[in-house]
C-alpha cells in the first residue's frame, strides 16, 4: 500500500495527491491520500494507525511537512521505502511564520496554528535514518524551505536534485515511473 502524506495546509485532494492517485490506481496499485489533522500529534497518530492496519508492505510519499512526517514514520519496520518531495527538515522553525490563523488550501477555511504545535513537531525529529529506504526529490528553487537542510540531513540517500523549480516540485509527474521502480526494488 502506498500512502501519500500532504504538507502544511494541504489535503488528500491536492494536486500532487490527485496526480499520484491517478497514476497508481491506473496501474492497480493500492494508494491512499488521507486528509490529516493540522495538529501534528493527531496527524502522526492517524498515520501510525493506518500503517499498522495494513497486513502488507507500506510505502510512503511525503511532501513538505508530509516529508517530515515521512522521515519519522520511515523508522517503522512495516514501512519498506519512502519518497520525500521537498521535505521540511525543521518545521518548528520554518512554520514559525504561520503562527496565527493558517489557511486550508482545499476549501479556503482556516485554523489556528499555535506555538504549541511547533513544540509538538520537535517530538518527531528523526536522528537515525535508514538511508537505503529513502529517495529524495528536491528542487533548489523551493521558495519556502532551504534545500541545503534536506541535502545535509539526507546525504547518502538516493536523490534527484533539480535546479530551479518551486516548493510544489514542478513536474513531479516526470518521476512517477522512477518512484514506482524504487518501490519495486
Amino acid at each position: 500500500m502506498i500512502i501519500y502524506i500532504h504538507g502544511f495546509g494541504g489535503s488528500g485532494e491536492g494536486n500532487k495527491a490527485r496526480a499520484f492517485r491517478e497514476y497508481f490506481r491506473a496501474k492497480g496499485i493500492g494508494f491512499i491520500a488521507p486528509t490529516l489533522s493540522y495538529n501534528p500529534e493527531l496527524a502522526i497518530k492517524t498515520l501510525e494507525e493506518l500503517i499498522d492496519s495494513y497486513r502488507e508492505d507500506v510505502y510512503l510519499i511525503g511532501a513538505s511537512l508530509g516529508g517530515f512526517y515521512t522521515l519519522y514514520l520511515s523508522q517503522k519496520e512495516s514501512v519498506k521505502k519512502a519518497v520525500l518531495i521537498n521535505p521540511s527538515i525543521t518545521p518548528w522553525s520554518t512554520l514559525q511564520r504561520a503562527v496565527g490563523y493558517a489557511p486550508n488550501f482545499y476549501d479556503e477555511s482556516c485554523y489556528k496554528w499555535c506555538e504549541t504545535h511547533l513544540e509538538i513537531l520537535k517530538n518527531y525529529e528523526t536522528k537515525e535514518l535508514d538511508r537505503e529506504k529513502l529517495f529524495l526529490f528536491l528542487q533548489k528553487g523551493d521558495e519556502l524551505l532551504n534545500p541545503k537542510e534536506a541535502l545535509t540531513k539526507l546525504e547518502g540517500c538516493k536523490m534527484v536534485v533539480e535546479e530551479g523549480g518551486n516548493h510544489g516540485f514542478d513536474g513531479i509527474e516526470r518521476h512517477f515511473e522512477e518512484i514506482e521502480k524504487f518501490f519495486e526494488d
